[in-house]
């Protein structure tokens, strides 16, 4: 469903009128089609910036170098009148107290005008927990306060603020982040952090296109909406996907499949023998995967009150127990191979709950403490295990909302709209290449920076 507020502001004459009436005037965001590309801000013009005795410059300065882009380095910028920036990235790790925060104001106060619609801003500082003072730990954690609040300023041009936590000895493990948050696959995903690690094991020089060629997937609920989305972009980078959903769906998953050549598998993921028959049919057909993907789930809604215990009970059970049912054997019998990954589908509902939701909201919820537990048992086999939570994205079930609760999901956010099933795939893709290996445990927002449990 389209959003004629987006289709009414882009229109230079309209956009005025709604202006003046006080009317919300979303930006059009800029999506990345097709597969990964090596130079991706090609013609563009990025500023990049840090802190003295910064720890990431090095690698940082690596990744500009490829992209395409025209790479201007000050830490103390000074712009000219006609100077426009589409994209800022600052390193800011290794501060060692408050006074060290004076470097963002410094890199960000002369420019915060400078950007183009759509422009990408990336900050990075070392994880709190790993400095080594207490005045350390503080000046890192509020780096995050800072980027989430320039989030909301810049984000009614279509404009994302994101943050990368990197630990100390992690510093060559942020190319494939830095890279996702700087293009536009990661549109719809703003104010966020993420947080990336030493631990474990990950490949040494991932590929930065076609990362995915020689993986398999499993998606399930893959027959339809972001399920099937994240299938076909899985899909174009490579991975042969395997698209598991009920078989009362099984016309619509063999003709979601036969769009990008995967493999259709028709099953009830709450039936018993579901795990061992998922089990089997990787390992027979494909010696193992490499990627699992935990998107299917349905929502049956009533205040706890009127909640019959059949929504409760059908809910928990394809929400929850079925994943842990089949994580369980995929983990135990290492049907997931080493450096695999699994991303689960979490919902902002699981973080901040939701009117009538008690049911969703726990199951969403428990995939969070899921995520965290698993990532942290799966770090010796180079497994990593995330979460992703989608704010309003626009589906069937949206567009048959109430006009008052669809518009609410639409412009409380920063970006002042809803996302899209691809923006979730982009981000889920992303969780899923080789050289996100350092990302794990996390739970990582597509919600337009929501101001749901912001």
């Amino acid at each position: 469903m389209s959003d004629y507020l987006v289709n009414a502001a882009s229109k230079p004459t309209l956009r005025k009128f709604m202006g003046a009436l006080g009317i919300p005037t979303p930006v059009e965001l800029a999506r990345a089609e097709g597969p990964y590309q090596a130079r991706f801000l090609e013609g563009q013009r990025v500023l990049f910036g840090a802190r003295p005795g910064a720890g990431a410059r090095d690698t940082i300065n690596t990744v500009l170098s490829g992209t395409g882009a025209r790479v201007d380095t000050s830490d103390k910028p000074q712009p000219a009148d006609d100077d426009r920036y589409d994209a800022l990235v600052f390193d800011a790790t290794q501060m060692s107290d408050a006074a060290d925060l004076k470097a963002l104001y410094e890199f960000f106060h002369p420019v915060a005008r400078k950007l183009t619609k759509n422009a990408r801003v990336v900050v990075l500082t070392s994880q709190p927990e790993s400095m080594p003072t207490v005045a350390a730990a503080a000046a890192a954690r509020a780096v995050e306060g800072f980027t989430r609040s320039f989030a909301k300023e810049i984000g009614k041009f279509g404009s994302t603020v994101n943050l990368l936590y990197v630990e100390p000895g992690a510093e060559a493990r942020i190319a494939t982040p830095l890279r996702f948050f700087l293009s536009d696959h990661s549109t719809f995903v703003d104010g966020q952090a993420l947080t990336i690690t030493a631990a474990g094991i990950a490949p040494a020089d991932p590929p930065e296109t076609q990362p995915l060629t020689g993986k398999t997937a499993l998606v399930t609920g893959g027959a339809r909406g972001i399920g099937a989305a994240t299938a076909a972009r899985l899909a174009s980078e490579g991975a042969h996907v395997v698209c598991l959903d009920i078989p009362q769906d099984k016309d619509t998953l063999d003709a979601t499949v036969a769009e990008f050549g995967g493999t259709a598998l028709a099953l009830d993921i709450t039936d018993d023998s579901a795990p061992r028959q998922i089990a089997d049919f990787l390992k027979e057909k494909f010696g193992g995967v490499d990627i699992v993907i935990h998107n299917a789930g349905v929502t049956r809604d009533k205040t706890l009150a009127n909640m019959p215990e059949h929504y409760w009970d059908m809910v928990l059970a394809i929400n929850l127990q079925a994943i842990l049912a089949v994580d369980a054997v995929l983990m135990d019998e290492q049907i997931v191979n080493e450096h695999g990954r699994v991303v689960c589908l979490c919902s902002i509902g699981g973080i901040a709950g939701n009117r009538g939701q008690t049911n969703y909201g726990a199951t969403k919820a428990g995939l969070i403490g899921f995520v965290e537990r698993r990532a942290d048992a799966q770090r010796d086999r180079g497994v990593t295990v995330n979460a992703v939570a989608p704010g309003f994205i626009e589906t069937r079930m949206t567009a048959e909302m109430p006009f008052g609760v669809r518009e609410a999901g639409r412009r409380l956010a920063s970006l002042g709209q809803g996302g899209t099933p691809g923006d979730v795939a982009e981000t889920i893709t992303f969780l899923c290449t080789p050289g996100a290996g350092g990302v794990s445990g996390n739970v990582l927002r597509v919600c337009g920076q929501s101001l749901i449990g912001a």
